[in-house]
């Protein structure tokens, strides 16, 4: 594999190879545009070519980000090569067969969350990766946010004491009204569980991460407050509410179709980590006023945190007693795993962007280099997510504790 070149690794030490790397991007939404931006921002690294089957679409974000080649079937971009990474921006019923191809093309990936619709496919992908020789990762952003990582330097340097409580939430409103319908709710296209595994994952990851411990077992209670939703004949896109969406009303000049949802709006999940730490998960897709609120505290036996990511550059520090901390991400106030990733003065804040760009330029620093402490969530750690879902699912249905298969002598991290 080649090794990194033009860049610093996180860890310091600069690549001893002059590679420089080609970018190919799949999908020209919200999410592939965000890939783009974030990719223009890592030296020696470009996107040469975008790839979208909505020609005009595509074509547009083309020309609006001067990218040289455009393709209207993804398969034919694989052939090119001077492409290294490919970066999966698909709906989430295409990351499997997208991810596959590339594997088997030798391109190296960087997936958006899920890795897969089911935990059996991520594990093919993990097997299919070593024996191509391909790395990859699954965007799991938040766990790449200046903070996260101040959290998890805190409880590895011992400045909180002994963890022992986790807890989480993730709370939008998107969903609130039975007139709001997305192609997520499809299980065909999104998969069995829906608050689960679009937000759900991202705590779950981050969560790990920051502890250091995986989940063994969970005990988890799926909500469905809309079973049957009204699926709109204009289809709207994510994150959208139209006027009369947001009044939770029908307009007459809407067309609705009755659609039954099995998936859930919102769950309550314990959760039971390595060590003998317990966590809750508090997620909601249904929460009235809540855009994306997600945060995550932490209590140790010497003092507590809590970060909240509509915060994101701010982390509060509870102690019994003194005065608790508001520290922000400021280099002269962060431990040295989150010092690297504060590169603005105190004042100049961190934002989502920058997280979402740190994990793509953790990846491309590490290609080809044996997994070690870095940022980016490889393939293992997105095939781990998929079986703690389906633990969950399998909770909620039988009303029990559900271990979590255990995955880490299976394969290596790829």
């Amino acid at each position: 594999m080649q090794k990194p070149g033009l860049y610093q690794r996180s860890d310091g030490k600069a690549g001893d190879s002059m590679k420089e790397y080609k970018a190919g991007i799949i999908g020209t939404g919200f999410i592939g545009k965000q890939h783009i931006e974030a990719v223009s921002r890592i030296p020696g690294v470009s996107v040469k070519a975008i790839s979208d089957i909505n020609e005009e679409a595509g074509r547009a974000v083309q020309q609006e980000y001067a990218i040289p080649d455009f393709y209207r079937d993804y398969k034919d971009m694989l052939k090119d090569p001077e492409i290294d990474v490919i970066h999966n921006c698909t709906p989430t019923y295409m990351h499997d067969p997208v991810n596959r191809e590339c594997i088997l093309s030798g391109k190296h990936i960087y997936c958006e969350k899920p890795l897969t619709l089911k935990a059996s496919q991520a594990e093919e992908l993990v097997s299919l990766a070593g024996e191509k020789g391909v790395c990859g990762a699954v965007n799991f952003n938040y766990r790449n946010n200046v903070m996260v990582h101040e959290m998890k330097a805190r409880i590895e340097n011992g400045k909180i004491g002994t963890p022992f409580l986790i807890y989480g939430e993730y709370l939008q409103d998107w969903l609130l009204y039975d007139t709001d319908y997305d192609w997520r709710m499809d299980p065909m296209m999104g998969g069995e569980s829906r608050a689960a595994v679009d937000i759900g994952s991202h705590c779950l990851d981050t969560m790990e991460y920051i502890l250091g411990r995986k989940v063994i077992s969970v005990y988890a209670r799926l909500i469905n407050l809309y079973p049957v939703r009204k699926k709109p004949a204009v289809s709207k896109g994510t994150f959208s509410q139209s006027e009369n969406h947001s009044k939770g009303e029908s307009s007459k000049e809407n067309i609705f179709t009755s659609i039954a949802v099995d998936s859930e709006d919102a769950a309550f999940i314990m959760l039971e980590f390595e060590g003998g730490i317990h966590g809750l998960l508090y997620l909601s897709q249904v929460c009235a006023g809540r855009k994306n609120g997600m945060s995550i505290s932490v209590s140790g036996t010497k003092a507590s945190m809590k970060w909240d990511q509509e915060r994101m550059d701010h982390l509060w520090i509870g102690h019994r007693d003194r005065g608790n901390e508001d520290i922000y991400a400021s280099p002269e106030l962060l431990e040295e795993k989150a010092r690297v990733l504060a590169s603005l003065p105190a004042g100049h804040s961190v934002g989502w962007a920058d997280a979402f760009r740190n994990g793509i330029y953790d990846f491309y620093t590490h290609l080809g280099i044996e997994k070690s402490d870095y940022g980016y969530a490889c393939l293992t750690d997105g095939w781990r997510t998929m079986e703690i879902v389906e633990a969950c699912l399998k909770s909620s249905r039988e009303n029990r504790w559900v271990e979590v298969r255990d995955i880490s002598t299976l394969y290596p991290h790829v």
